[in-house]
């Protein structure tokens, strides 16, 4: 829980680097709240099937989407990547693969560009 709530603390912060396990913690919780709010939207009757979303998951998506994309760049960083390559995912079906196989990456060994190694590895 902590890794979600330090996303949240640091929401805008688009540099240096962020491990591999925060990146998916963040992500495991992510999807669990999206899920309970979707209940919580589908028991107050706020859902719509047609947009498949409802007043409260709108709300949470948009409080969310800036921590969520400060992270993705900050895992991208740790590969070694600028965080431009999350454009990537614009393209149909690749692109969402190519940031999934960044994602799942070990980080770069020592510091790079972007910063130290937050595991501390050196290299």
């Amino acid at each position: 829980m902590d890794w979600y709530i330090d996303a949240f603390r640091n929401y805008a912060n688009f540099k240096g680097r962020a491990r591999r396990k925060a990146y998916w913690m963040f992500l495991l919780f992510h999807l669990i709240a999206a899920f309970l709010i979707g209940i919580i939207d589908a028991a107050a009757g706020t859902f719509d099937e047609v947009s498949g979303l409802g007043f409260f998951g709108a709300l949470y998506l948009l409080a969310s989407f800036i921590p969520n994309l400060a992270l993705t760049v900050r895992r991208l960083h740790d590969i070694g990547r600028s965080g431009w390559w999350i454009l990537i995912a614009g393209l149909p079906l690749i692109g969402i693969i190519v940031l999934f196989i960044f994602s799942v990456l070990d980080s770069t060994p020592g510091e790079n560009e972007y910063g130290p190694n937050p595991k501390g590895v050196v290299g």
